[in-house]
């Protein structure tokens, strides 16, 4: 058997990241999220596998705290208010009130299952609420893997709905799992019978609102602060912006925590505001921040993979079995049918494709760890338990969301992204605009001089085939040039 020492630690880390990697690469061949292929990358090199042992729980929930921050603002920082104002109500109340009734109807299930002569476990009622707390948000990290990292584009604001819900629902779950851990160390811990019932209702309710509304006033306060700090300060090292826009991320979950908010509801908010504001190194910030984000990610599926002990995951398979199936194609729709009610211009394929993309990842596992470490009882049985519905979630609603979306006819043909020219300007020099002639663009001439451009606007480059062509007023125009544009105010041509 393998254990971490210092003297092996990067030896190991390296090696476990280069073959998950290349796993990864393999899994995708066949639509498998690269999530998940993480996940299995580390259950391989465990305990179970080939020998490595990991069983410290505190490291593994540092490592998730580090990860799900850096996620979630980069999912807030790349979110554009324009994209999610016309489904911003939809896509709260998903986050909000669907996280609520998915607790609820996925506890109820659970707690009568536990109820059940046949079930191999019995469970305290209020452990099969915090149970379903724990998963009852769908992953951030795994729904913006899937639908940019893999091109999928959706019909009817789907896309942005699917990412503001799975970005700002992870809260919503922390606070509810927060809270029931406080209910249930008040009924089953050291002071269970000494502590009145409302006493306890009233302390999940403060904890409850300051989670919110200090989350929320201190991601809005910080992403302010931050935007201004970005532009104000002058630093001789690009690089460095990256770094202290980082330790602003830190800060803003760490002193909210202090204030008992939800630090992750900051770090998303606060991403959010940064993201639609100007900001100097726009192009460098957003690729460290990419980059960034892939490592945590991998690191934090990593590390689960190797914290779980499969043969113990797969005792609990028939229950996690049952209840990741009730999730799935009871749970989670019925929560998403009743949200979505009072939104009647949303489709009933697009309620269907919703209901489906439930996609729970590396954040419900994180999740189980705070029952652990507080000790609430049975708290082993969830970890396993949420561990087995993870991998459940993933290869069946992550394989398929493609395929579901072509089935309800809910998928746009993938767009060209990639530039003819390769070439960014920073965002206050202005923006860059690429259009190709036609021949109905030609009408009025054929040159610079007679194509008449929006005031403001400006043709640096031309592309002709292969060639690239500096312009001037007498340069000969052809049906299929692509001209590189520069607007001073970002208009439309």
């Amino acid at each position: 058997m393998m254990h971490f020492t210092p003297e092996n630690l990067l030896l190991i880390a390296s090696i476990i990241t280069f073959c998950s990697i290349l796993i990864s690469r393999a899994g995708g061949r066949f639509g498998i999220p690269a999530l998940l292929m993480f996940l299995v990358a580390g259950m391989l090199f465990g305990c179970d596998g080939l020998g490595i042992i990991f069983d410290n729980i505190h490291q593994t929930q540092f490592v998730g705290i580090i990860a799900l921050c850096i996620i979630l603002f980069t999912g807030g920082i790349e979110t554009k208010i324009k994209d999610i104002r016309p489904i911003l109500k939809q896509g709260i109340t998903l986050s909000t009130v669907g996280v609520i009734l998915t607790t609820v109807f996925t506890g109820m299930f659970i707690y009568l299952l536990s109820e059940w002569d046949k079930f191999p476990f019995q469970l305290p009622v209020i452990t099969c609420f915090l149970l379903a707390a724990t998963m009852s948000s769908t992953d951030s990290a795994a729904v913006f893997n899937i639908l940019r990292n893999r091109g999928v584009k959706l019909k009817n604001n789907l896309q942005p709905t699917l990412e503001l819900e799975s970005g700002s629902n992870d809260p919503m779950a922390y606070i509810l799992t927060i809270v029931l851990i406080e209910i249930a160390s008040g009924i089953t811990g050291d002071n269970a019978g000494t502590i009145g019932t409302w006493p306890i209702i009233l302390k999940a309710a403060k904890v409850l609102l300051l989670q919110f509304i200090v989350g929320a006033s201190a991601g809005v306060l910080m992403g302010y602060v931050t935007v201004w700090m970005l532009n104000k300060i002058r630093l001789n090292n690009t690089p460095l912006y990256t770094i202290m826009l980082l330790c602003l991320v830190f800060f803003t979950f760490t002193i909210t925590g202090f204030m008992n908010g939800n630090g992750y509801l900051a770090v998303y908010i606060a991403g959010i505001i940064i993201g639609n504001h100007k900001i100097v190194n726009r192009k460098e910030i957003f690729s460290f921040l990419d980059g960034m984000t892939w490592l945590v990610q991998i690191g934090m599926f990593l590390t689960l993979g190797l914290l779980v002990v499969p043969h113990e995951m797969i005792r609990t398979a028939p229950v996690a079995l049952l209840i990741g199936a009730f999730m799935m194609f009871a749970g989670r729709p019925l929560s998403v049918f009743l949200c979505l009610a009072p939104f009647r211009k949303v489709s009933l394929a697009s309620r269907i494709f919703i209901s489906w993309v439930g996609l729970r990842g590396a954040v419900p596992i994180i999740f189980a760890t705070y029952p652990v470490i507080a000790g609430i009882e049975g708290s082993s049985l969830i970890f396993n338990i949420v561990f087995f519905i993870t991998l459940l979630s993933l290869i069946v609603q992550g394989s398929t969301i493609s395929w579901t979306a072509r089935k309800l006819h809910l998928d746009l043909p993938a767009s060209d992204d990639e530039t003819a020219f390769g070439i960014e300007v920073p965002e206050e020099a202005g923006k860059l605009v690429e259009i190709t002639l036609t021949e109905d663009s030609l009408l009025h001439g054929n040159t610079l001089k007679e194509l008449k451009l929006p005031e403001g606007m400006l043709v640096m480059m031309i592309k002709r085939g292969e060639r690239f062509i500096v312009p001037n007023g007498s340069v000969v125009l052809n049906a299929g040039d692509r001209l590189l544009i520069i607007s001073d105010n970002g208009g439309e041509i």
